[in-house]
Order: structure tokens, then sequence, then C-alpha cells
């Protein structure tokens, strides 16, 4: 089967703001991805992913490296999904981020992977994130909240509905 994308919304951010929020998702895909190019006020940020409002039952499992150092953690329980560790990268060259949910709309708990690259002037940074939310409720939004400042003007998020997967 051939794999959709349907682009459900996107936001390009005109001014600095602390996050972004997808709502009203409809439950008519199987997957859905979220691809965010942008920057933080800070580069020594990170970003925090929560659904449907609910800050409870989240965690994950998440790596990186950047050619001279890795690092790992774990977190079994979290108000938030946390999946990338403070960039320390640049706030004027864009990261890339893409967040995929399995199974959104399903009465089952709700796992995703999330991919992020930077870099960080002298080297590029990639983490790489699964995270499960323990929930059955269908993800009806998405809010991507930077942890301590704000994404900068210019980033945009698209919200992406994947069909047959």
């Amino acid at each position: 089967m051939p794999i959709t994308y349907d682009n459900i919304a996107t936001t390009t951010l005109g001014s600095a703001t602390k996050s972004i929020t997808f709502s009203s998702i409809p439950g008519t895909y199987t997957d859905i991805r979220v691809v965010l190019v942008g920057t933080f006020q800070t580069a020594a940020d990170f970003f925090e992913v929560t659904f449907n409002g609910t800050t409870s039952g989240y965690s994950w499992n998440r790596m990186s490296g950047n050619g001279s150092a890795s690092a790992a953690g774990r977190i079994t329980s979290n108000t938030k999904w946390v999946p990338n560790f403070p960039l320390a990268g640049s706030t004027t060259i864009p990261m890339f981020s893409s967040v995929d949910i399995f199974s959104y709309a399903g009465s089952t708990n709700k796992s995703g992977i999330m991919e992020t690259s930077a870099e960080t002037n002298d080297s590029t940074l990639v983490i790489r994130s699964a995270g499960l939310w323990q929930n059955t409720a269908a993800i009806t939004s998405i809010k991507l909240e930077v942890q301590t400042y704000n994404w900068n003007a210019g980033t945009t998020a698209t919200l992406y509905g994947i069909k047959n997967a």
C-alpha cells in the first residue's frame, strides 16, 4: 500500500513564542507526523511534547551524539515527553525535528519516535528518542513547548496525517 501524507496544519511563527499547539486533530489517519524546523531564543534549550493537555504517563529512551561525544537517558514516568537534550546549538541555524506518533487515534497506549538534527556551529548533533504515552485516549491535540525560553520567529511546524501506513 502506498503511504499518503496529508498536510493537516502548518504554523509559522511571526514572533517569538513559548509553544506551538495543534488542536482538533481528526481521527481519520493511521499515524501522524509533526515536522519542525526552527531555532530557540537561547541555544541550550529543548522542547517538550504533551498530548491532549495531559501531564502524566510519559516515558522515553533517548540517545545523542555529535561526533566527539555521546549521551543516553531513560525516564519511566514524567509529566511530558522530553525527546531531546539541551542542544547547545545555534540560535540562528535551524534544527530539524520530526515526531511520529503511531496509531494515535486507537484505543491503546501511544508510542512514537522523534528525530532531531542540529548544527552546533562546529559539528552536527543528532538525537533519537522513542517515547510512550501511557494513555488510551485518541490524540486530538499536540503541544510543542520550549522548556525555558521561546521558539524564535520564523520557526515552522507542520502536522501531517498518514493514511494506510
